[in-house]
């Protein structure tokens, strides 16, 4: 399947997480990258093929109440997803389309405040 979508549809892809198992329910994550049509005439394949796409960033969450700023996420964030977006108030953004669900904040945040699904 991801043979396909680089060879017919032209996308460059990273996978980030996987669990297949024939025959059974499977769990891919990955970016794709290409134009705006063959993005969509990729996603069309997929779905053709019964296969359920969603966006990631709808399953990485931050719980706004549980966040206190403490900027720990921010040293383990490579893709800098996380960061610190005004110096004086040490206030962390989350910029969700930069994560790539690595799950390392959700590993070093002290307050539980990360979390990620791909279920």
């Amino acid at each position: 399947i991801v043979y396909k979508l680089v060879k017919d549809f032209n996308l460059i892809f990273n996978i980030l997480r996987a669990n297949i198992s024939p025959k059974a329910e499977s769990l891919m994550v990955m970016e794709l990258e290409g134009t705006e049509t063959n993005f969509k005439k990729g996603m069309k394949y997929l779905k053709g093929l019964d296969i359920d796409t969603e966006p990631m960033e709808h399953d990485i969450n931050r719980d706004e109440d549980k966040c206190v700023h403490c900027g720990v996420c921010t040293s383990v964030c490579a893709p800098e997803a996380l960061y610190i977006k005004d110096r004086r108030s040490m206030s962390i953004e989350f910029d969700y389309k930069r994560c790539v669900a690595c799950e390392l904040c959700v590993r070093v945040c002290p307050v539980k405040a990360m979390s990620v699904s791909f279920e």
